[in-house]
């Protein structure tokens, strides 16, 4: 995907890559950051609320994506799978990590500048309803 030039496009947040995206897959990847040994596939499914078939899909996803490593084997004569974040997959988390942040970050200040203008509007309306207090007026 080709990136996009910030200065035209500020709110295009390439970094939000489209694997990590998903609900889902955020909180595996999530939970194995957390556990950077790996979780048994039980264990992730209890700390994610998923189905085995929920949870096997989106594996395969992130390990066909590289970012996770899928080992398969035994306990005793048990099957045993354990799951953890690859080291380039590490890395492409914290990258969409920090477009995250960023995208928060615009957010707030957006919505800063929308709730100051929204209040300097009201203002100019003669809605501010500390000024309709002096003046012994009850807001409706």
């Amino acid at each position: 995907m080709p990136k996009t030039d910030l200065t035209t496009a500020p709110f295009a947040y390439d970094g939000l890559d489209r694997v990590i995206h998903e609900k889902a897959r955020l909180g595996l990847l999530t939970s194995l950051m957390a556990h950077p040994k790996g979780l048994a596939f039980a264990d992730l499914k209890q700390l994610c609320g998923l189905t085995d078939g929920n949870l096997s899909r989106h594996l395969q996803v992130l390990q066909e994506a590289g970012l996770v490593d899928v080992i398969k084997g035994y306990e005793g004569n048990r099957p045993h799978t354990t799951c953890r974040l690859t080291k380039s997959g590490r890395r492409r988390f914290l990258d969409y990590l920090a477009v995250l942040e960023q995208l928060v970050r615009d957010a707030a200040k957006a919505a800063g500048t929308a709730e100051r203008a929204a209040g300097t509007a009201e203002k100019a309306a003669g809605k501010d309803d500390r000024a309709a207090g002096r003046l012994g007026i009850q807001p409706v």
